[in-house]
């Protein structure tokens, strides 16, 4: 089975949906991630080693590109912007990887993911930067969705963001996105729909087994 490596890798959405395409997984974030599902390491992902893997996965933290920070002036300041030395380091090590990040990330040539392509309950939309050419499903809008944002403590006062309702409790939010092993709503709320890294590593296995 062909390993791969999810930096930044948090409590694990990148990581299924990597796994469910065939992938056996390691997860590298500086934080603990008690329910993260798979071997991980509380380390350093700009400096953990590399030599080992087919395909490197990088989720670098996206506080300093999104939307929500850039309303706020100097707010995106405050966080890094780790997109350019992860990258670097990416290419230096030569082989298959993705980095993803929020739109306005400074991702080259990225292919845009949305959950409700994946018949999800949630409008995530996410870039990612591959090494490799990877299809793009398309941008489908449709149906009854919910956000999965801001400070949400269970059955606080749910409100919208742009006609976009907020889930109500982490249940909903946990099921729209499709991470039901997740416990915490900063868990839930920073994930990536398993479905998304599903896709695209099972084209990346075909890329592997060539």
């Amino acid at each position: 089975m062909p390993r791969l490596l999810d930096l930044f890798c948090g409590a694990g959405g990148a990581s299924v949906g990597y796994n469910r395409a065939g992938f056996d997984i390691v997860g590298v974030d500086i934080n603990p991630q008690p329910n993260y599902p798979f071997e991980f390491h509380q380390a350093d992902a700009l400096s953990f080693p590399l030599a080992g893997y087919d395909v490197i996965h990088a989720s670098p933290p996206c506080q300093a590109y999104s939307a929500g920070s850039r309303m706020r002036p100097g707010y995106e300041s405050k966080f890094p912007r780790l997109i350019e030395p992860v990258r670097s380091r990416l290419q230096e090590w030569g082989g298959i990887w993705i980095i993803e990040n929020v739109v306005g990330a400074p991702l080259r040539s990225p292919t845009l993911l949305c959950g409700e392509t994946f018949s999800l309950r949630v409008r995530r939309h996410r870039l990612f930067e591959t090494t490799h050419l990877i299809f793009n499903s398309g941008c489908q809008h449709h149906g009854d969705i919910v956000g999965v944002y801001g400070d949400h403590p269970e059955d606080a006062y749910v409100h919208s963001r742009g006609g976009l309702r907020r889930a109500k409790t982490i249940n909903e939010a946990r099921e729209a996105i499709g991470v039901p092993w997740m416990q915490t709503w900063q868990e839930v709320k920073e994930s990536i729909p398993p479905a998304y890294c599903e896709f695209i590593g099972a084209q990346l296995m075909e890329l592997v087994a060539a």
